[in-house]
């Protein structure tokens, strides 16, 4: 089977037509069990022991692996199955055992630190030194100091926390997928557009039904939240939406994250205790530009104080409309999108779906493409013929100014069955130069659009288009990198609360009238977006400001207090701690059956874990970067140049402070953050 395997070929692109969860497993035994005598041959006696027979080589095995094990992650993401799922997961713990194995190597970590020790190690280039640095670091977060009991301990814990990883995730797509409401009386949908009703109509169609079909999909979430008259249908979704994978909710039990939530914070902080931190968030700010806990506490609580009495005054005034208005004489939390966008429109006289028709996907992809041409002089085209996993994929070359092909991404913009939700970009492949040979960065991006509808394109809400950008400014940051060596390349190796800064700062184009006007226009007459549209927007930018930061903040401290103070005689305490952090900071409090931490995929099956504030700690460092375009035109190619060459172009290579001064010529200004949100 090994000669016919996709997974093992060395393709520059991924066959995804050829792969089947079939080629999984022998594909990872054969790619580990090379792995290993590579590593037994580079530490064996007399091997040599300079860059290129060390470094190189394990950047040599690790790529093999990834260029295989890549696309099937990347398929459990966006086209899962029975079948998959039952080699993914086992596949997935095979691997974490190995990093752990590779990272526990003594005799590896010795000649990686014979490297550090020797006296020409001041004269190699700074990404070589970077790279053999952020390997000893993680040599040490890997336990490669700890004695058995512990040593064997800790890979144990390592394996069964990708095991529940998975397991979260796989829970949370599945409660999302069972449940659905069919409806056949229009009447029950007032208030929904008809771009919402649309998407409805279509999920019915898929299912062979009749009338509509709400589901726990973003799209049908947001229509049913925003704008649904019938407040029954409303809080119905509402209740499945936020009960997921929970001991609430319409499907209680079935699919339970409880006790896996449990099992991953005791796994977390017995880890942690191994490596000598006292607990997990320590643990995790050793890869993460905040130096303490009590720093990013003190981050939190600064922005709380701040955001909370704004929020206060939000949500009284909410409550008040909703009262006189919308006669709801208790404002509940399935009321409060609804009561919201009402609101709005009577403030500003401004309504999603008068925007809607101005932000057609194809143009608003072509228009980021304009503007990534005039700020960075890189052009995307499509290329026809690709293997792609769902038809409505696209493959894009990605071209310097000089026309050179230097990077690709595939781009997955609409919801569907089987389809993890959310936005995000993921590595496909990544850049590595080996001798003559480079392999050229590659990525995956995802979104969750409504799909296209009746002869009518995609139409976006101004919120789609900000995540669009957003998740272009991750793939721009994997793409434009001129590093090498993938582990410090792209975003790999970058401090996790300073990873999201290329890509919150690309939001800021969607507020500006000069990038706008490359795609905002009319799907049917061609009109750009009207002036006094615009203005009306711009008013309504900060709108609810407050209430969505306390939001973003219950999110962050929610999440960096489960950590911090987890204790073992306890446990958790998971909506203890929530219902303690919602006192201090939250405005609203929802039902006491709501289970949002259950289907918290950023940190219970993805990369947040002690880390969500991430968020808003780069978000500052976004906010003052694109300062700086404010202050030379915005869309200014010298400022777009010198923010690839500082930001984007040189990955962990340096620490992300320093990138961040090199560009902006000082420090960050935390004024920033608050300037972002209109409460400076």
């Amino acid at each position: 089977m090994e000669h016919h395997n996709p997974l093992l070929a060395d393709d520059t692109l991924p066959a995804f037509s050829q792969i089947r969860p079939e080629h999984v497993t022998p594909a990872i035994d054969t790619l580990l069990a090379d792995y290993r005598a590579g590593i037994d041959a580079l530490t064996a006696p007399g091997a040599p022991h300079d860059f290129a027979s060390v470094m190189l080589t394990q950047e040599r095995l690790e790529q093999r692996l990834a260029r295989a094990w890549a696309p099937v992650g990347h398929l459990h993401s966006v086209a899962d199955s029975e079948a998959l799922r039952k080699v993914y997961g086992p596949a997935e713990e095979k691997l974490t055992d190995h990093a752990i194995e590779v990272g526990q190597n003594r005799a590896l970590y010795q000649a990686v630190q014979a490297l550090a020790d020797a006296p020409d190690f001041a004269t190699l280039p700074r990404a070589e030194r970077a790279l053999v640095e952020h390997a000893l670091r993680d040599f040490r977060l890997s336990g490669v100091a700890l004695e058995e009991p512990a040593r064997s301990r800790y890979r144990e814990i390592g394996v069964e926390l990708s095991k529940l990883s998975t397991e979260f995730s796989n829970a949370v797509l599945d409660a999302t997928d069972a449940w659905h409401e069919h409806i056949t009386d229009e009447r029950d949908l007032a208030g929904i557009p008809e771009s919402g009703r649309a998407v409805l109509r279509q999920y019915a169609k898929e299912q062979n039904l009749d009338g509509y079909l709400v589901t726990l999909k973003q799209p049908s979430v947001q229509a049913v939240l925003t704008y649904a008259d019938n407040r029954g249908l409303r809080e119905r979704v509402y209740w499945a939406y936020q009960t997921r994978a929970s001991d609430q909710g319409p499907q209680a039990g079935k699919y339970d994250n409880s006790e896996r939530i449990e099992r991953i914070m005791a796994l977390r902080h017995e880890a942690a205790r191994l490596l000598g931190f006292d607990n997990a968030a320590e643990e995790s700010l050793a890869t993460k530009m905040a130096g303490t806990p009590a720093e990013v506490m003190a981050f939190l609580h600064d922005l709380a104080s701040r955001a909370k009495p704004v929020a206060r005054d939000e949500l009284n005034r909410l409550r008040e409309f909703a009262t006189t208005e919308l006669k709801l004489d208790n404002l509940e939390s399935w009321d409060v999108g609804y009561a919201s966008e009402k609101l709005r429109q009577q403030q500003y006289d401004l309504d999603e779906e008068q925007l809607k028709p101005y932000f057609p996907l194809p143009a608003v992809i072509d228009g980021l493409f304009g503007l990534t041409q005039r700020l960075y002089g890189i052009s995307l085209s499509v290329r026809e013929g690709v293997d792609v996993w769902h038809p409505d994929v696209r493959y894009y070359d990605v071209r310097d100014a000089d026309g050179r092909v230097f990077a690709g991404a595939y781009v997955d913009l609409y919801a569907r069955t089987g389809k993890r939700g959310g936005a995000w970009m993921d590595v496909c492949r990544a850049r590595f130069r080996d001798g003559d040979h480079e392999q050229l960065p590659v990525a995956f991006l995802t979104c969750n659009f409504a799909p296209p509808t009746e002869g009518r394109p995609a139409l976006l809400t101004h919120d789609d288009v900000l995540t669009l950008f957003h998740e272009f400014g991750h793939g721009l940051h994997h793409l434009l990198t001129e590093i090498a060596l993938p582990s410090i390349g792209g975003i790999d190796g970058v401090e996790w609360d300073a990873v999201e800064l290329p890509s919150q700062f690309m939001e800021n184009f969607g507020w500006n009238r000069e990038a706008l006007d490359l795609f905002a226009r009319h799907y049917e007459t061609g009109e750009r977006l009207p002036d006094e549209l615009f203005e009306r927007m711009l008013a309504a930018r900060h709108f609810h400001a407050g209430l969505f930061l306390v939001r973003q903040l219950e999110f962050a401290m929610f999440d960096f207090r489960l950590h911090l103070e987890y204790d073992p005689a306890k446990g958790a305490r998971t909506m203890d701690v929530l219902e303690e952090v919602r006192h201090e900071v939250a405005v609203l409090h929802p039902p006491a059956w709501q289970r949002f931490p259950h289907a918290f995929s950023h940190i219970f099956a993805g990369g947040y874990a002690a880390g969500y504030y991430s968020y808003l700690w780069a978000e500052l460092l976004s906010a003052d970067a694109f300062g700086e375009f404010e202050e030379n035109g915005v869309i200014d190619r010298a400022t777009g140049e010198r923010f690839r060459r500082e930001i984007l172009a040189v990955g962990a290579s340096r620490p992300a402070l320093e990138s961040f001064i090199a560009f902006r010529g000082r420090a960050p200004e935390p004024e920033a953050l608050l300037k972002s949100h209109g409460l400076a």
